[in-house]
C-alpha cells in the first residue's frame, strides 16, 4: 500500500514536471540569414525568430515584420532588443500568441527602407516583391492579411509606418515605436533631401518624395475607405527628441476620426524603452491575430 502511494506522488510529480516543461519551451532566434536581391543587386541579411512548437508541429502561423533602427542591422533587435527572451516569455505566459518574427537588414547600400528619390535604389520595391514572398514561400506563415502584421522602431518605426500606409491591405496591424516620422513639411522635405543627395533635387522630385514619404500627409490625406483597414499602435517616450511627428500623427489621426492607441510613455530614445515597448507590441498584434 505504502509502495502504490509512492507510485501515486511519482506519477503526480513527474506530470507536474512534464508540463512546467512543455509550457516553458523556447523559440529559435537565426540571424545570419540571406537572400539574393535582384532588385538591389546584393545579398540581402534577415533574421528570423520560430516560435516554440515550430520544429514540433505542422501548422502554420501569422507574422510579424519588425525593423531596426538607424545604424543597428537585422541582429538589432536580436542583441539588444532580446526578441527571443521577451517574444518565448510572453507566448510561453499567453500574452501573446504563437509568431514568426522577422527582421531584415535595411542597412547595407543606402540606409532605409524607402526608395531614393530618383529611383536608384529602391528598398522598399525590393520589400514588397521579393522579400516578403521569399518568406513566406520560405517557412509555414499564414498569407492573409490578417496574420501580417508590421513594427519597428525609430528608422524602423517610419518604415512600420509608410509601408502599411502605402499597402493597408497588407497589414492587420502595424506599431511604429519612437518614430522617424518622415518630412512634417514640403520646405524640411527639400532641406533633408539636399542634405542626403549628392544630386540636385527639384521641386517636383522633393515634392512627390514629401507626398510618398511623410507619415503625416499621408494621414492627413488618407482615402474615407482606408480610415478603418489597419489597427494602429504608435509609442514614444515623454523624453524622446522625435515625440513631435507621433503627437501629430495622433493629432491628425483624432480629426480625421482613424481608430488608433497612442502612448507616451516615461522613457528616451533607448533600447530600455524598447525591450519594455515589445511586449505591447506583441500582444497588440496577437489581437487581431485571435479568433474574438
Amino acid at each position: 500500500m505504502k509502495r502504490r502511494k509512492m507510485k501515486k506522488v511519482f506519477l503526480f510529480l513527474f506530470c507536474i514536471f512534464i508540463s512546467i516543461f512543455l509550457l516553458a519551451q523556447n523559440g529559435k532566434v537565426f540571424d545570419n540569414l540571406s537572400m539574393k536581391s535582384s532588385i538591389l543587386n546584393s545579398e540581402r541579411k534577415y533574421a528570423v525568430y520560430l516560435p516554440p512548437d515550430y520544429e514540433s508541429s505542422q501548422r502554420s502561423y501569422p507574422v510579424l515584420y519588425l525593423l531596426h533602427g538607424g545604424g543597428d542591422d537585422q541582429t538589432g533587435w536580436v542583441q539588444f532588443g532580446e526578441v527571443l527572451y521577451i517574444a518565448d516569455k510572453a507566448i510561453n505566459e499567453r500574452k501573446a500568441t504563437p509568431m514568426i518574427i522577422v527582421m531584415p537588414n535595411a542597412n547595407t547600400g543606402k540606409r532605409g527602407y524607402f526608395n531614393s528619390v530618383k529611383g536608384e535604389w529602391r528598398y522598399e520595391d525590393f520589400f514588397f516583391e521579393e522579400f516578403i514572398p521569399f518568406i513566406e514561400g520560405k517557412y509555414r506563415i499564414k498569407g492573409e492579411k490578417r496574420y501580417r502584421a508590421i513594427a519597428g522602431l525609430s528608422m524602423g518605426g517610419g518604415g512600420a509606418f509608410i509601408y502599411a500606409l502605402h499597402h493597408p491591405e497588407l497589414f492587420s496591424s502595424a506599431c511604429p515605436l519612437s518614430s522617424n516620422t518622415g518630412p512634417l513639411s514640403l520646405n524640411a522635405a527639400k532641406e533633408h533631401l539636399k542634405q542626403r543627395e549628392k544630386e540636385t533635387v527639384t521641386d517636383k522630385e522633393a515634392e512627390t518624395y514629401y507626398q510618398q514619404y511623410s507619415a503625416l500627409y499621408l494621414v492627413e490625406n488618407m482615402p474615407e475607405e482606408q480610415k478603418k483597414v489597419v489597427r494602429w499602435y504608435i509609442d514614444c517616450g515623454d523624453g524622446d527628441s522625435w515625440y513631435e511627428g507621433s503627437s501629430l500623427i495622433h493629432i491628425a489621426m483624432r480629426k480625421k476620426e482613424i481608430p488608433h492607441e497612442f502612448r507616451i510613455r516615461d522613457g528616451g530614445h533607448t533600447w530600455t524603452y524598447w525591450r519594455t515597448a515589445l511586449p505591447e507590441v506583441l500582444d497588440f498584434v496577437s489581437q487581431a491575430f485571435h479568433q474574438e
